[in-house]
């Protein structure tokens, strides 16, 4: 008798899968399967205001807020002590930024049709600000972080 022959009375080597049954409502868990959740997204969230560029020497931070369309620019936390020189202070207004009472900020709307130069031209009112602070205080201008 060959290998695959067998009598009845042989059992069979044959193994059974099991195949399972698809889940039912009444089994299925709450959250949706990998199939129904193949192409969505889930969308992270940036923090807002987003910081740019943070000078801890200065005491000068820049950032972007997109809920409110604007830059901001910040000495220190706000407070009265934390104020800049009065050349500082004319630079900013200048640059056409100004003071937000409420948030304690140096702010410059962004519109959409001029976003990026204004992007632009705030990075670089940070820079001069923040070397103008540095002087002020002397410190060294060639210990700032670039971002």
């Amino acid at each position: 008798m060959s290998e695959r022959e067998r009598t009845p009375d042989q059992e069979s080597t044959e193994t059974t899968t099991v195949v399972a049954e698809p889940p039912t409502a009444e089994t299925s868990p709450a959250r949706p399967s990998f199939a129904e959740r193949v192409g969505q997204r889930k969308w992270v969230t940036a923090p807002d205001p987003f910081g740019i560029a943070i000078d801890n020497l200065a005491g000068v931070r820049l950032f972007e807020s997109k809920q409110d369309r604007q830059m901001a620019i910040k000495f220190g936390e706000g407070r009265p002590e934390d104020k800049p020189s009065q050349a500082v202070i004319d630079k900013m207004k200048e640059a056409g930024f100004r003071w937000n009472p409420a948030d304690r900020i140096w702010a410059y709307p962004v519109r959409s049709d001029s976003a990026m130069s204004t992007r632009i031209e705030a990075e670089r009112l940070y820079q001069d600000v923040c070397k103008m602070i540095r002087r002020e205080k002397g410190i060294e201008t060639g210990q700032e972080i670039p971002f």
